[in-house]
């Protein structure tokens, strides 16, 4: 993929908040609670989180309502204002700024955790790091984490097929992702769930992806004109009902020496 495909796709999505919102899940809070324990076991009050590429706020409601075993406090920070907005709408009183992992509109040593979701792949590792580092404390924790529907369901199999590989896809399938110096070593963990979706929000989960969103727009009625026909087709989704759709969360932490 080319330098200029990739950004382009990395900040397309301000153009689909809303189906962004309506087609994403959540994140489990028990791996929430496991990508800041390092953070809040090292507090004495406070934890101070900055949510890295929060777009509408899917992980920053999931940080806020962890139950973490301290309080915490978040700002959200994006390179799209369009996601910030619909963020500020649904999460009232949570902070915002624009920036990204390689260029955060942060101090020096002012935050206990930095948290990614569905977002260090569109990162430039050394370039991140190397900023991350910079803002967190010592001690202070990096989190990674990414919701990737089970392929290993037949069905899931075939809707990927039809909306495209994503590239968050690609990298977890290469090993996980890579957090070069200062830091050292990643934990893991993965949770497997699911949640229940209609076809319409089949259909605003795959207007979400930036394959699509940036998709010419044949390709794009192609792609949802194929799919809208899948989904009809299961016997779950008839008559407004909803399937079960499987997930793996995959989580990261390593704690900045």
């Amino acid at each position: 993929m080319s330098t200029g495909k990739r950004s382009e796709m990395a900040t397309s999505f301000g153009r689909a908040a809303g189906s962004y919102e309506a087609g994403r899940p959540g994140y489990p809070a028990a791996v929430v609670r496991w990508m800041l324990q390092p953070a809040v076991a090292a507090s004495t009050g406070r934890v101070r989180v900055a949510d890295v590429g929060a777009g509408t706020g899917k992980l920053t409601r999931a940080l806020l309502g962890a139950d973490a075993g301290a309080p915490i406090d978040v700002l959200a920070i994006d390179p799209d204002a369009r996601m910030l907005e619909a963020l500020a709408a649904s999460i009232p009183g949570v902070p915002t700024a624009v920036g990204t992992a390689e260029r955060l509109p942060l101090a020096d040593g002012s935050v206990d955790a930095i948290v990614l979701g569905q977002a260090w792949h569109w990162v430039d590792p050394e370039a991140g790091a190397v900023e991350i580092a910079r803002v967190l404390r010592p001690g202070g924790v990096l989190g990674l984490v990414w919701n990737i529907r089970d392929a290993q369901v037949p069905w899931v199999a075939r809707m990927t097929e039809i909306m495209h590989r994503s590239n968050a896809e690609a990298l977890l399938e290469q090993g996980g992702p890579r957090v070069p110096a200062p830091f050292i070593g990643l934990e893991r963990v993965s949770v497997a769930w699911s949640r229940p979706m209609t076809a319409d929000a089949l259909m605003e989960m795959a207007r979400s992806r930036s394959y699509l969103i940036t998709a010419p727009a044949d390709e794009r009625a192609r792609i949802e004109t194929e799919l809208r026909a899948f989904v009809d087709a299961l016997p779950e989704l008839r008559d407004g009902g909803a399937i079960e759709l499987p997930y793996r969360t995959h989580a990261f932490r390593t704690v900045r020496p």
